[in-house]
């Protein structure tokens, strides 16, 4: 079998981790597939660009090789900040969504690095597909591209040999998925051990951070959203809650989408589980206690929607995530 020819596509202003960071671990995976018996490279990797010079985020300079035809192109995210001209930006990348348009039609897997998802739905690879993103930049991303349908809890999503994937670290994610279905699950283990890498992660969820989203635009369900955050327990009612912003459901559900991309229920929900998930964290109280406490008189369904939001049952999750201070404070994991 020829090796899987893995080309990462170097644009100004991208990340330079994030060109070489799925690079380095097929490496990784080539030494450790070589030391189980296997008798030639599975991977030839490269950096290419449509232009000769190419200087990444912070200025470094990324030595690159022309276009040329691959299996797998990766695109890296780029240095999206709050300053930045998102427009002037992707217009100025119109050679790159060019070649990504070219290798896509060519037959070649498409996988983008957090917001590198931005440049591969401006290639127009992403209307009608499912896809992700950074959580950061999720609400941006929905505004602009209406016609994909994001999951933006997810760290990973294939569609139709399109690939998207979180932010950052979701490359080695990504990376460890390719090496488990072209080198086998053992492999991928032995990979993801040596370099530190978490191999269970399935989502996005439990990093995610609201006071770090922006707010511009969104004064309505800002609004809507306080009002669930102050009565966190009460049962969700959608006609009281469209009653107590003199708007009618209809209405209420359509402006809250339009500025959160989400409806109410599930805000409600993601607010219930970080508010559980932080009792999990810092406190001894039992799964049903804090269930209650966080407006489900069910254990099973808080458990069946924790699972759903974070990927681990309420026990699972604290096991993982729980940390408390030793007296010369360093971090050790409690036993649960």
């Amino acid at each position: 079998m020829s090796p899987l020819r893995v080309g990462v596509l170097a644009y100004p202003g991208c990340f330079a981790s994030e060109v070489f960071g799925v690079p380095d671990l097929l490496a990784m995976a080539s030494h450790v597939a070589a030391a189980q018996g296997a008798v030639q490279p599975a991977y030839e990797t490269s950096v290419i660009s449509p232009r000769r010079r190419v200087i990444a985020a912070g200025g470094s300079v990324l030595d690159v090789a022309a276009v040329r035809p691959v299996d797998v192109l990766i695109v890296p995210g780029f240095e999206l900040s709050p300053t930045l001209d998102l427009n002037a930006t992707l217009a100025h990348l119109k050679p790159e969504a060019a070649s990504i348009r070219s290798q896509a039609a060519s037959g070649a897997a498409v996988v983008s690095i957090c917001v590198g998802a931005f440049l591969v739905a401006e290639a127009g690879l992403l209307d009608g597909r499912q896809a992700t993103t950074s959580w950061l930049f999720a609400d941006r991303f929905a505004r602009r591209y209406a016609d994909v349908r994001l999951r933006p809890e997810s760290l990973v999503v294939t569609d139709r040999g399109v690939t998207t994937t979180a932010a950052f670290s979701a490359m080695y994610d990504f990376a460890l998925q390719l090496i488990r279905e072209h080198d086998g699950p053992r492999v991928a283990r032995s990979t993801a051990r040596i370099a530190l890498v978490d191999d269970a992660r399935s989502t996005q969820a439990p990093y995610v951070d609201p006071d770090l989203i922006p707010t511009v635009g969104r004064e309505f369900s800002l609004s809507v959203k306080r009002w669930l955050d102050q009565n966190l327990t009460a049962r969700y009612d959608l006609p009281a809650l469209a009653q107590e912003f003199h708007v009618s459901t209809r209405t209420l559900l359509r402006r809250f989408r339009d500025e959160a991309g989400e409806t109410p229920l599930a805000y409600l929900q993601t607010v219930r589980v970080r508010r559980a998930r932080h009792l999990l964290e810092t406190t001894d109280r039992t799964v049903a206690s804090i269930a209650a406490d966080v407006g489900y008189g069910d254990p099973g369904t808080f458990s069946s929607v924790f699972a759903r939001h974070t990927g681990q049952r309420p026990r699972e999750y604290r096991a993982i995530f729980r940390r408390r201070r030793d007296p010369h404070g360093s971090i050790r994991r409690t036993e649960t």
